[in-house]
């Protein structure tokens, strides 16, 4: 099977070793942690905070007590160590050999959402989006209703642009509050972060830890019967309650990915414990036992499928993470 290097495959030059401090013995952790109130876990199993439960370990797991205590860990590492922010691990493929450097995972001290105007609201990074849009819906802020379809958390909207029906976070980010891989703490206004499809220009590494949103006046009724349809559609129309990772694929210019993917006749198509969704055919399952080596190399055979039955080639919107 032909691999493709693209430029969202995270971490995919890493060379497999693990942290320099715990190869060499220097220290137990990866920065002293006197005055770190956070928890830093290391060997940390990483499938059971990923929707395809599938994937190795990080080499170190940090959750951080708050922003100070985040700002303060990233600043003792000072970039030397590749860093990533865990969300909800709904657009994530794990690779089995685990991921390098630090995974940030943020809890419930990055999950507040505050009503802060006639139209503007802000949310923690670790927020599912679908709580913001019902926390808009309510105080009659329109515009948010389609982050119920994003089974996704504030901070990686943020990052990848996320949207669906027609709209995205470009369309209602205001700015963010970032966390930089040396500990820096910046703010990130929504032209900052260059938005194009399911991409942003947010540095490597740095992590998003809030993000302000401005829509417009609506009635609660009418917002709340939008985000039902949405709800009622995604149901009907997606796997939902499956092991999967959300959309797979990048709509082509011009194109549908699920209708491509349907015409190269890999609906339902099976690899190991991995399978093409038979609801949606742009989404990957895990239907029990998938390792993500299966996942990912389903991924590539439904590209190439795709490819030869149609000349276009598909990109992943899902990201792939760590060592192979």
């Amino acid at each position: 099977m032909n691999e493709m290097v693209q430029p969202d495959d995270v971490f995919n030059c890493d060379n497999g070793m693990a942290p320099t401090c715990a190869v060499e013995g220097a220290t137990d952790t990866p920065v002293p942690i006197e005055g770190i109130r956070g928890r830093l876990t290391q060997d940390a199993p990483l499938a059971k905070y990923v929707w395809f439960k599938s994937g190795g370990h990080a080499d170190w797991l940090f959750e951080p007590a708050d922003v100070e205590d985040l700002k303060a860990f990233c600043e003792r590492l000072d970039g030397n160590m590749p860093i990533l922010t865990l969300g909800v691990g709904s657009n994530m493929i794990v690779r089995d050999g685990g991921v390098p450097g630090v995974v940030i995972k943020l809890g419930k001290e990055f999950s507040n959402v505050e009503i802060t105007g006639p139209t503007t609201l802000k949310a923690g990074a670790a927020a599912p989006v679908s709580i913001v849009s019902r926390r808009a819906g309510k105080a009659g802020i329109d515009g948010l209703a389609f982050f119920t379809g994003i089974p996704g958390s504030v901070g990686g909207v943020t990052k990848m642009n996320g949207g669906c029906y027609g709209r995205e976070t470009k369309d209602v980010l205001v700015d963010c509050d970032v966390v930089l891989p040396d500990g820096q703490f910046v703010k990130l206004s929504n032209a900052d972060l260059q938005y194009s499809y399911r991409h942003s220009a947010l540095p490597d590494g740095a992590t998003v830890v809030e993000a302000r949103f401005e829509g417009f006046p609506g009635d609660p009724e009418t917002i709340r019967a939008e985000m039902d349809r949405i709800s009622s559609e995604r149901k009907e129309s997606q796997p939902i309650g499956s092991m999967t990772g959300g959309s797979t694929f990048k709509n082509p210019p011009g194109h549908s990915s699920w209708k491509l993917v349907d015409a190269a006749g890999m609906r339902g198509f099976r690899h190991g414990g991995a399978q093409v969704s038979e609801k949606h055919a742009n989404f990957l399952i895990n239907t029990g036992n998938a390792t993500s080596t299966e996942i990912e190399e389903l991924g590539e055979m439904v590209r190439e499928k795709v490819y030869a039955h149609s000349g276009l080639q598909l990109e992943w919107e899902i990201k792939r993470i760590g060592r192979p």
